[in-house]
């Protein structure tokens, strides 16, 4: 790695990341957990005659970006901003560099242009519209764009950069660390795949399909670095795309996610006696007490297990918010599970089973068993459990 000045790094010549790692931010989208921060990751292409800035930053830290890119150009001479993608965490500084560079365009989509005038006021003479027929020459080193809609809305784009193999696919392949490592390498695959597959579960599993065709159009154009705007650079690209072959084509594992929240153990009880028999049978569980658990963890987990058992006591006259709420996501995510199963149990009514029932419709989830229980399970009831745990095992062989 070749280290420059002020915190900025070359990943190929002539080519700086100059980005943020914001390490004090803990919720994205006011929904996703952040345990270790996260970055946004800007990108300086210099060619003999012209400059792109590939993406910018988050609000807040125009700042910074402006002083990394000073490190190595004068911000005013910039030619062009690449806008891949219009969300402001990557985009809502586009327009500050606009203002710094006056004679410089907005590279973006058809659709990115009208998100650019209207998010951020970008007069549409200062924007030229590209697409995979494009190339932008900056003097030995050329912008290619590759066209990848609803990855993850739909205006998205990756820039391509032929001459040093480096593809810049914004949001995919990325990953929310704002750790010192840059490089995926340095942090270690086992970590980072788990930081990737955590990300790819929570922003890009409910777009599967035109994920994997953006696979494959990486795949042909064979890169030999993969730096998307969140979280670790790729020298070696086969690892991430490997990853999301996997993840995109839903290649399911031979586990059982089970998530559950129970009031006065009753829930507990059943679902424990599941898990116990399962384990018995050599099966891996991946289980969560929801109320001190990580949801994005559950979503993880949505991403390889066929099959889901849900345990939750009746509240209300419904599912207990916590299992409702996971099973929503599940279904907000499009989730490639195959199976579920329900456990719980109720005091004086029930109406948990319909409520899931209810959220979960439409979905090509096939129900497997449910065992709703009045107080305490009985023997009968414990062995319909262990009843459902033979057909996980016969179920499973399917994987």
């Amino acid at each position: 790695m070749t280290k420059i000045p002020m915190g900025t790094i070359m990943i190929a010549p002539d080519v700086f990341w100059v980005g943020v790692k914001d390490h004090s931010r803990r919720l994205f989208d006011g929904l996703i957990p952040l345990p270790l921060g996260t970055s946004y990751n800007a990108y300086l292409v210099k060619g003999s005659t012209k400059t792109a800035l590939i993406d910018t930053v988050n609000p807040g830290f125009e700042g910074d970006l402006v002083d990394k890119v000073s490190q190595h150009t004068d911000p005013s001479k910039l030619d062009y901003v690449v806008m891949n993608h219009a969300e402001p965490d990557h985009a809502s500084a586009c327009a500050h560099m606009l203002s710094i560079a006056k004679d410089a365009k907005l590279l973006t989509s058809a659709k990115g242009k009208e998100a650019a005038m209207m998010y951020f006021g970008v007069p549409g003479d200062r924007i030229t519209v590209v697409d995979e027929s494009s190339a932008i020459d900056l003097g030995g080193k050329t912008l290619k764009f590759v066209d990848a809609p609803w990855l993850h809305w739909p205006e998205t784009m990756f820039t391509y950069l032929p001459e040093d193999g480096v593809l810049f696919p914004c949001d995919f392949f990325g990953s929310h660390i704002a750790y010192g490592e840059f490089y995926a390498d340095e942090f270690g695959d086992e970590h980072t795949l788990e930081l990737a597959k955590l990300y790819f579960a929570e922003i890009m599993m409910p777009f599967r399909t035109p994920a994997m065709k953006a696979v494959e159009k990486v795949k042909a154009l064979g890169p030999k670095v993969i730096a998307p705007s969140h979280g670790v650079i790729y020298r070696d690209p086969e690892l991430i795309i490997n990853a999301y072959t996997s993840w995109a084509g839903a290649e399911m594992k031979k586990k059982v996610l089970m998530a559950y929240v129970s009031m006065w153990g009753s829930t507990e009880k059943m679902v424990k006696t599941l898990r116990e028999a399962l384990v018995n049978k050599g099966i891996e569980v991946q289980m969560f007490e929801l109320t001190s658990s990580d949801v994005g963890h559950v979503a993880k987990q949505l991403v390889d297990s066929p099959i889901l058992v849900l345990g939750t006591p009746t509240v209300l006259g419904g599912a207990h918010p916590v299992a409702a709420y996971v099973a929503l996501l599940t279904k907000a995510l499009r989730a490639p599970t195959k199976y579920a199963a329900v456990l719980t149990s109720h005091g004086w009514s029930g109406g948990a089973v319909k409520q899931l029932g209810e959220i979960l419709g439409g979905m090509k989830i096939e129900m497997l068993d449910v065992v709703d229980v009045k107080g305490p399970a009985k023997d009968a009831e414990i062995q319909k459990i262990l009843a459902l745990a033979e057909t996980i095992e016969k179920k499973l062989e399917e994987f």
